[in-house]
């Protein structure tokens, strides 16, 4: 069962992140601008859920290189697998886990939509947070969920209004779509204590500084160039969950 249950969370990785480029295509738009409702070539998206999910291959388009578009399908599908059997071997079988599950996907495709075009939709952030207090909910009704429904209350409001107060500060170095989405990640890290809690916000904040010297160094960005947040900020919640969950299964 140990080895089988990570197995069986990458299997469900790779399906879900299969169907992430074309929701990343969709979503990665400008402010103001509708979504996307067809392929590069102009060929409208169909299939379940008025054309949102399925696989980023347009079948109108001649091949070979024009049927696929949007983010890299094995890479969103990679990663998302990769990390939803970390989480299954960090968590075990408790219940939590099947939150984790749920909410990975949505957190890589706000990853990749954030690096495509710096914003973080309304559409997912929100939603996300509710989902989150929600599911978390039930998981602390069952028995042997490993962490506190309260503390995720708590931990995304800590996180959020940490954010809320960094915008307010520096507006222009932070979107409010951050905001939003510190409120999901401070629920998610806050289920396992507010030393998880400033785990995740720290790795954050760490990988998003190491990321920009990192560009800086190379001649790819100045200090005043502007760089999403929130793949750093994702990164560092992953962090988090990966350790609260393994200190929490000793």
């Amino acid at each position: 069962m140990p080895a089988l249950l990570p197995a069986l969370a990458a299997v469900y990785g790779v399906l879900a992140g299969t169907l992430l480029p074309r929701a990343a295509h969709r979503l990665a738009v400008a402010p103001g601008e509708p979504w996307r409702t067809a392929c590069p070539q102009g060929h409208l998206l169909t299939g379940p859920a008025y054309g949102w999910l399925g696989a980023a291959r347009c079948l109108n388009c001649p091949p070979p290189a024009a049927r696929w578009y949007g983010p890299s399908t094995p890479l969103l599908a990679t990663v998302t697998a990769l990390l939803c059997a970390a989480l299954a071997a960090a968590t075990g079988p408790r219940p939590e886990l099947a939150v984790w599950l749920a909410l990975v996907p949505f957190g890589v495709l706000l990853a990749a939509v954030d690096h495509a075009v710096h914003r973080l939709p309304d559409l997912l952030t929100l939603p996300l947070a509710a989902a989150a207090l929600t599911l978390l909910g039930a998981a602390a009704a069952l028995d042997g969920a490993g962490g506190s429904w309260p503390g995720a209350l708590l931990g995304g409001l800590a996180l959020g209004g940490t954010y809320f107060l960094l915008f307010l500060a520096h507006p222009s170095g932070m979107g409010f779509g951050d905001v939003k989405l510190a409120l999901a990640l401070g629920i998610a890290l806050g289920w396992y204590g507010w030393g998880v809690l400033i785990l995740g916000f720290t790795a954050g904040v760490g990988y998003g500084g190491a990321h920009a010297l990192t560009l800086v160094l190379r001649g790819r960005a100045s200090r005043r160039t502007a760089m999403p947040l929130g793949p750093s900020m994702l990164a560092g919640t992953a962090t988090g969950l990966l350790c609260g969950a393994l200190l929490t299964s000793r």
